[in-house]
């Protein structure tokens, strides 16, 4: 059980990131969404301990781009779980985890606390 770094490769919050842990010396495995796909199991767990609000990036252009009625049925775990394994880009980057320990989004403190 180690450290890993989900999300887009391109992106520049998971660059910061993997940047800063490479800095730190972690060893961490990346998982690239786009390569790799998303498992939902894991998706579900992320949303089971942070909520959908958190996990779901609905401030980046392809959530803007999907169709109006996605984004207002957008309104449980479930509806917004699917449009997450639909679009694996509307998933907020990077999700780092360890363990029982779940970090989405850039949040330097809480990595240093792993």
């Amino acid at each position: 059980m180690g450290v890993t770094v989900y999300g887009i490769a391109n992106c520049d919050s998971v660059k910061k990131v993997r940047l800063w842990l490479d800095a730190q010396r972690v060893v961490y495995t990346f998982h690239d969404y786009k390569k790799q796909g998303v498992h939902e199991p894991e998706l579900r767990r992320w949303v089971a301990a942070k909520g959908w609000q958190i996990v779901l990036n609905r401030k980046g252009t392809t959530w803007r781009a999907l169709d109006d009625a996605v984004k207002a049925g957008v309104v449980s775990d479930a509806s917004a779980i699917a449009v997450m394994l639909a679009s694996a880009s509307t998933i907020k980057r990077p999700v780092v985890t360890f363990g029982d320990t779940i970090i989405v989004g850039v949040d330097f403190a809480a990595l240093a606390a792993l």
